[in-house]
This record gives C-alpha cells, sequence and structure tokens, in this order.
C-alpha cells in the first residue's frame, strides 16, 4: 500500500516597505510587520500557529468523540530570550472549554495533539533541515 506524500508548503513572501511582508500561501494570506501594528511579528505569527494548531487539533478530536463541545479559546503566553536571537523559551498554552466535556477527554485530547497531531509542535524541533539561498537581480 503506496501512501502519498504530504502536500509540500509554498508561502511567498513580498515586501512591501519598513519591516512589512505579505505572505501568500495557496488562497491564505497574511500580512506580517515589526513593530507588529498591521499585522503580526513573524514570533507572534508563530504563537499564532502553535496555538491554532493544538486548539484545531482539540476541538477535532472532541468533536468527532461526539462531545458537548459549545466553544473553545486559546490563550498562548510565551516568554522570550532578552538578547537575540528573542527566541522563545516557554510557551503556556491555557485552552477554555465550553461544554459538557469531561476533564480526562480534554487532557486526552491536548496529549494526541502534542505527542501525535500538532506539525507546527513537531515542527519545532531543532531536527529540522534548514537550508537558505539567495539571488540578486538588478
Amino acid at each position: 500500500m503506496s501512501s502519498k506524500p504530504p502536500p509540500l508548503l509554498e508561502i511567498d513572501l513580498e515586501w512591501e516597505g519598513d519591516l512589512r511582508f505579505r505572505g501568500r500561501s495557496g488562497d491564505a494570506e497574511i500580512l506580517m510587520d515589526s513593530p507588529p501594528k498591521a499585522g503580526p511579528s513573524p514570533v507572534q505569527a508563530l504563537g499564532f500557529a502553535l496555538a491554532g494548531c493544538m486548539a484545531m487539533d482539540v476541538a477535532s478530536i472532541l468533536q468527532r468523540g461526539r462531545l458537548d463541545l459549545k466553544a473553545l479559546r486559546a490563550r498562548l503566553e510565551g516568554r522570550r530570550q532578552e538578547s537575540h536571537p528573542k527566541r522563545l523559551l516557554a510557551v503556556d498554552l491555557r485552552l477554555t472549554v465550553v461544554g459538557d466535556v469531561p476533564p480526562d477527554r480534554v487532557e486526552r485530547a491536548i496529549q494526541l495533539s502534542r505527542e501525535t497531531y500538532c506539525s507546527v509542535w513537531h515542527s519545532l524541533n531543532p531536527d529540522i533541515e534548514f537550508k537558505t539561498s539567495f539571488e540578486i537581480q538588478s
């Protein structure tokens, strides 16, 4: 049985002046800015991605379990290194689940997201192959 490879992630960024970049990937679009005025900074976008990935996983798992999920909110707080690179050192993700949902099912959904499903969390691992290249056009 052959499995289909996952889709390739393609993102294009276009500089719009200052430190503002418009990003496109398929039909999705984001405007990133630093300092964050017109849109999130890149680190904020990373936080949105991590919180969104885990929240979507948890919502999906609870819904598939036919549980009475009425709402779900996520709040991410991240502590960053003071000097450059000002990377994330610690992340605290707090999920608020509204509905008649047993706590053990929420705990299990979070565990499944963190250990198996959340591709953003797993992409933060330091073993990612990261290449860079450039070209200059005049």
